[in-house]
């Protein structure tokens, strides 16, 4: 919540922009007094996260730290899209909500809404959002419904088999679980059950249902616990007798609700006797009633005070204050650390990764919350933070506290001493090597030298900080921890990266723009921990044992980076000091990425323009310290065919379209490939299911490493390994129901139903990076290629297939073929993009016979290893220019709020930027029109702040990473009939929109780009001596 200081915005450029770009936490003392006269003291952890999109994984960063989430909502604009995230990271992180609707002066100030406006306004918005709530529910329970039928067809198919299948196993005579139906009663908000406040944070007033409550207790003579259920919803107060009355006992009489009649209605009188009184100078009159009723007693100055938003401030504040109202909510609604401990560890630790290999004694510390210095100790830092030295504690103690004299005098005496050690370790000659420094030295004068810039290059360096929360027991400064990286897995101590044991030198209490040291952290508290910038690279888990350790990592981050940009120094010199800060940045910024590419670019992978905006501040005014300059944002594309109307199924050698006859520079190797696209329906399935592919490679992989080890079965642990080092996460699909939804997804292709009839049985390798949606089929006679699709085989099969034979055969470029697939799906023809929903049929294959030995021999393979990659490549690029190629676009899912005024300038920014609207829709209540549209990645950069200067500031958009969609037009199109030659002459005067995407992305690559005319008119130019 923004209110006016905005302390925990700590970044220049945060203040600048009114937005938060960085998670930060502050600590919180609150005491509170109790009816009985008693005073209870809690601490409480409050970590603020950024509300834009861009900044998303700060959000994923910090929900693993908490035990509870706020929630805010803007009154008017209500439930956008990074709301609905919100709530989804809270779900899936099994953290309790507290709903916070803010910006409820709006409906007054701006809106000029009544009270019973207002009433109705919010209770739409909280059907809003307890919808979304709804939604993750109602799939949830669709998904464990599914997983209880597999579990009861299983023992069914079970109870069969015991009986030899001689006769079907009665399902009722099976002893079975009953399904559970879970309540969904309490994950929906209610202001009621005291999950709901209401707040203006720029006026500083925040209040519950409960609050009001117990200030009509006594007033009305109705039971608390009674005024808080019947305070919201369709209840009304009889004036003349004091009862509730239900909606149907009203008798035709116009009453207000409880809720509009004793809160609202005192709230807006409350505005309308300042800020939206007549001429806007307030009524002092109604000011001194309302105090008067109140109880308040304003300050003399602000009785003084022209500005009547000091007034209205001033009685709201004293009246129902945020502070109380936030605070004591968090602690009467939301769990502390050892109930939430004990009610979300256990799904946690079940799902991390070897999670039945932790220890029983860490799993009960962690889950009882145990903080005994004896018990073993469980931090899980979720990002490093970089603040200068200068801002840490204790050299901000200490600078403060030395004078400049003192600063001066400082140096001089380290200047002596050094000369006096050199002195003695060189004998009598020291003083010929150690009179010219000492003499250069004191030609120095020290009384010009600025305090602040004496040892100022140490202050000014980075230091990492962990942002961390202690699960189990006590850590103190100097404790050796182990720090576990993210795909660290307690099964396999040995996996690569192995653990390292780090020294906690610091232990800091974060209080928003600083810091606080301390010497030792209990559990529960969010902390910063300084010692393991070298151990970390972006989050990781600290524990005090590696046996039985646990990994608390496997969270993910909200949206990937999609934006890339190419930096540089301006100064070559800076080349090192550039490379330090982008490998500084990557470890400072949970999103952020650094990598250098093939061609010696050095690239920054970012969330989005803002991100990236804010990381190239960083880098250099922080991080690198130099003069960098910024390409060209880098978009991905990727690569595709299709079938079109005028498509010959022919190509011009009499072979089916996209069918390639090739031989190998030797002559040694011929083969013919087709090359087809892919249905839709497997493109989206290979997509969707990546995650299982990827562990059907690593059981592929870990049966060969098996039968190079010389074991009968392959290791378990090694495939458990190999899948958590590609970072699968898949649903625990097997291998049968894998096959079964592919071979559904090809039956709906009914044009061609033959040729994809054994497609599945055929399929050699899929690609890209092996879980790509392109799939290489084998459909020689011999199978030549490995069936990548299919049960792991036995001993006995994987030593008939290990037999060495003494000349070569087709078989043995298997690999060679599968590997050039990878290349040529990796990097597609029109602009070395990824391809996707590409079919490659291999459909012949054979060896030249000679009669030379040595060249049909097994010592030949190596030689025949590039031929056969490179023809390979080469056949496939032909065949896929054999089709009509297509470009997909990264596309950005856009969402706007905006005026009727302003909505066809919004409209001309989208369709200028080649977007396309696809909803508009008006918030009832609202003047505000919501637009939904898609617009182009490559086409974004600059789209906020355009929107932003065309409508004034009115509309500002929302953009999302949605995926790729393809571009319907041929970059290769040009005017060959007769009617687009007439409509478009022969220089096609039109725009080829993705002929322009494709030659921009070779232009960057350095690739040739075809057609590109540089003199249209020569003849025109004019020389300089003209």
């Amino acid at each position: 919540m923004a209110g006016k200081a905005r302390y925990l915005d700590s970044r220049p450029d945060e203040q600048l922009r009114g937005i938060t770009m960085e998670s930060s936490a502050i600590s919180l003392y609150f005491s509170m007094s109790r009816k009985d006269t008693s005073t209870k003291e809690y601490l409480i952890n409050l970590i603020d996260s950024p509300g834009h999109i861009d900044f998303s994984s700060e959000v994923s960063t910090a929900s693993r730290l908490c035990d509870g989430a706020v929630v805010l909502v803007d009154a008017v604009e209500g439930v956008c899209s990074q709301t609905i995230t919100v709530l989804r990271h809270t779900w899936t992180e099994h953290l309790k909500p507290l709903l916070v609707i803010n910006k409820l002066d709006r409906l007054v100030t701006e809106l000029k809404m009544s009270t019973s406006e207002a009433y109705s306004h919010l209770s739409k918005l909280l059907e809003q959002i307890n919808a979304v709530m709804g939604s993750f529910f109602q799939g949830e329970r669709m998904e464990e419904d599914l997983k209880w039928r597999e579990r009861m067809e299983e023992r069914i198919s079970e109870k069969n088999r015991e009986k030899n299948n001689r006769q079907a196993a009665d399902p009722t005579a099976i002893k079975t679980e009953e399904f559970e139906e879970k309540d969904d009663e309490d994950i929906y908000f209610a202001p009621e059950k005291n999950n709901v406040v209401f707040s203006s944070a720029i006026d500083g007033w925040a209040f519950t249902v409960k609050q009001f409550a117990a200030l009509y207790e006594k007033k009305l003579g109705i039971n608390k616990a009674i005024m808080e259920k019947v305070l919201w919803g369709d209840f009304y107060l009889d004036p003349k007798t004091r009862k509730v009355l239900k909606l149907k006992h009203l008798k035709g009489r116009s009453l207000k609700p409880m809720f509009v009649q004793l809160v609202l209605d005192p709230l807006w009188s409350v505005y309308e006797a300042t800020i939206l009184s007549p001429g806007g100078k307030g009524d002092s009159v109604k000011v001194e009633k309302i105090t008067k009723s109140l109880s308040i007693t304003l300050p003399a100055q602000v009785l003084r005070s022209k500005d009547q938003r000091t007034s209205l401030t001033a009685i709201l504040t004293s009246w129902i204050p945020l502070s109380v109202a936030i605070l004591v909510s968090v602690i009467e609604y939301l769990p502390s650390p050892p109930t939430s401990q004990a009610d979300r560890l256990a799904r946690i630790l079940d799902s991390s990764p070897g999670s039945s290999h932790i220890d029983q004694n860490l799993r009960a510390a962690m889950t009882e919350f145990k903080t005994e210095r004896s018990e073993p100790v469980v931090a899980y830092v979720s990002k490093m933070v970089a603040m200068k030295s200068s801002e840490l504690p204790a050299i901000r103690i200490e600078k403060n506290k030395e004078s400049p004299e003192e600063a001066r005098e400082r140096v001089r005496a380290k200047r002596d001493e050094i000369a006096r050690i050199l002195a003695n370790e060189n004998g009598e000659n020291g003083e010929l090597h150690v009179q010219p420094v000492a003499d250069s030295l004191n030609d120095v004068d020290l009384s010009k030298i600025p305090p602040d810039q004496i040892d100022g290059d140490s202050e000014d360096s980075e230091q990492l900080i962990g942002f961390a929360r202690i699960f189990s027991g006590t850590l103190k400064v100097g404790d050796q921890v182990y720090v576990l990286p993210p795909k660290f897995s307690p099964a396999n101590l040995r996996t690569s990266p192995q653990p390292r044991k780090s020294v906690v030198t610091a232990l800091y209490l974060l209080m928003g723009r600083g810091l606080e040291k301390l010497e030792s952290v209990p559990a529960g508290v969010v902390f910063g921990v300084a010692g393991l910038g070298d151990s970390l690279l972006k989050s990781g888990t600290i524990c005090t044992q590696l046996e039985g350790s646990v990994n608390l990592a496997g969270l993910s981050i909200g949206n990937q980076p999609i934006v890339r940009v190419a930096v540089e120094p301006v100064n070559p010199g800076d080349l090192e000091n550039m490379i330090a800060g982008c490998k500084l940045l990557e470890q400072s910024d949970p999103c952020a990425e650094y990598e250098v590419l093939d061609n010696g670019e050095h690239v920054i992978s970012t969330a989005g323009e803002l991100h990236l905006e804010r990381c190239l501040k960083d880098l250099r005014e922080r991080f690198a310290r130099c003069e960098i300059q910024a390409g060209e944002p880098i978009v991905p594309y990727q690569e595709t065919i299709v079938r079109t109307v005028d498509t010959i199924q022919t190509n011009g050698q009499g072979l089916p379209r996209g069918t390639v006859r090739n031989i190998t520079s030797s002559g040694q190797l011929s083969l013919r490939i087709r090359v087809v696209p892919l249905p839709e329906a497997v493109t989206e399935y290979l997509q969707k299911h990546a995650a299982a592919i990827r562990r059907f490679y690593s059981e592929r992989k870990a049966e060969e490493d098996g039968k190079r080890l010389g074991a009968d079965t392959p290791d378990e642990s090694l495939v458990r390994n190999l899948d958590l080092l590609d970072g699968a996460d898949d649903q625990g699909q097997s291998l049968q129901e894998f096959k079964a939804g592919l071979k559904l997804a090809f039956s709906t292709e009914k044009s061609d139903s033959d040729e994809w009839g054994d497609a599945v049985e055929q399929i050699a390798a899929f690609g890209p990076r092996r879980i790509g949606p392109n799939a290489l089929i084998d459909a020689t006679r011999s199978e030549t290629c490995n069936r990548f699709l299919r049960e792991l085989r036995t001993p006995s099969e994987r030593t008939a297939a290990s037999d060495q034979r003494s000349e070569l055969s087709a078989k043995d470029f298997s690999d060679k073929i599968s590997h050039a697939f990878q290349l040529a799906t990796a990097q597609g023809p029109l602009c070395l993009e990824s391809v996707q929903g590409v079919a490659v049929f291999l459909e012949e294959i054979s060896l030249a016979s000679s009669t030379d030995k040595e060249m049909t021999g097994r010592n030949d393979l190596g030689r025949m290893t590039g031929e056969v990659i490179k023809t390979v490549r080469d056949s496939f690029k032909q065949g896929f220019l054999d089709w009509s190629p297509r470009i997909l676009l990264a596309m950005y899912s856009c969402e706007i709020q905006a005026s009727a005024e302003v909505l066809g300038k919004v409209y001309a920014v989208i369709t200028r930027r080649k977007g396309r609207i696809l909803s508009e829709s008006l918030k009832e209540g609202t003047p505000f029109f919501t637009i939904l549209s898609v617009l182009p990645v490559a086409e974004s950069f600059g789209f906020s702040d355009e929107i932003r200067k065309r409508t004034s500031g009115a509309a500002s958009p929302q953009l999302i990473f949605q995926g790729f969609e393809k571009l319907n037009e041929d970059p290769f199109w040009v005017p060959s009939t007769e009617e687009d030659l007439e409509d478009l002459g022969e220089l096609a005067d039109r725009e080829n929109v993705a002929k322009k995407y494709m030659d921009r992305v070779r232009k960057r690559k350095g690739l040739q780009v075809k057609g590109e005319k540089l003199v249209r008119d020569a003849e025109k130019q004019k020389t300089l001596k003209r």
